[in-house]
């Protein structure tokens, strides 16, 4: 990879991890507090989402028959979801550690905190939960699927790809075969070195 494009793509992941951070900490400073696990308003902004609260029943009346219908082939992916969960974290225990790659953490993924919002009945923290567990698992998935792709392959596509993952963008160009191996090894001492960390 040229080394213009290398530095370019340093400085665009150190300004977005600044730019993370610089929203979190806005964020936390405008409304909430983190303890361990828990999240905790002030005084003022609870109380504005306790009256926010829609009841259940209003809820449930002022839902639309389309969303009652819709509902088993949404939560219906449940299984499979759990499925995919159990299997991605077996083989990432087994297969990581054989070839020296850091493990994913599951819990940088999948977060489960929105059912602390005061503002949200049951049954919208149920579906913010399915929503949290669903994406935060893809994302997990993603990463380790990423990590795989890095140690084996990292090369780009021929064709653009939309959505790739965040190590993609440092893959070598399609058809770039000088030094593959060489640049191989780089790629996976990689991923050792998070190991060592």
């Amino acid at each position: 990879m040229n080394q213009r494009i290398q530095q370019l793509l340093q400085q665009i992941s150190v300004l977005e991890l600044e730019l993370q951070t610089e929203l979190h900490q806005r964020e936390t400073k405008l409304f909430y507090r983190i303890t361990g696990k828990h999240v905790e308003f002030d005084e003022a902004v609870a109380k504005v989402h306790r009256q926010s609260k829609t009841g259940i029943i209003r809820w449930v009346l002022g839902s639309r028959p389309r969303d009652f219908l819709v509902a088993p082939f949404i939560y219906g992916l449940i299984l499979p979801l759990a499925l995919l969960d159990i299997c991605i974290s077996v083989y990432q225990a087994i297969c990581f550690p054989i070839y020296g790659i850091a493990k994913a953490r599951r819990a940088d993924y999948v977060v489960m905190d929105r059912w602390q919002l005061g503002y949200l009945n049951l049954m919208e923290r149920f579906h913010c939960a399915y929503c949290e567990y669903a994406n935060g698992l893809v994302a997990y998935a993603t990463e380790i699927a990423a990590r795989t792709e890095q140690y084996w392959c990292p090369i780009k596509h021929a064709h653009k790809v939309l959505g790739t993952h965040a190590r993609y963008e440092r893959f070598l160009t399609y058809g770039e075969a000088e030094q593959y191996h060489a640049r191989l090894a780089v790629f996976r001492a990689a991923l050792r070195e998070r190991v060592a960390k």
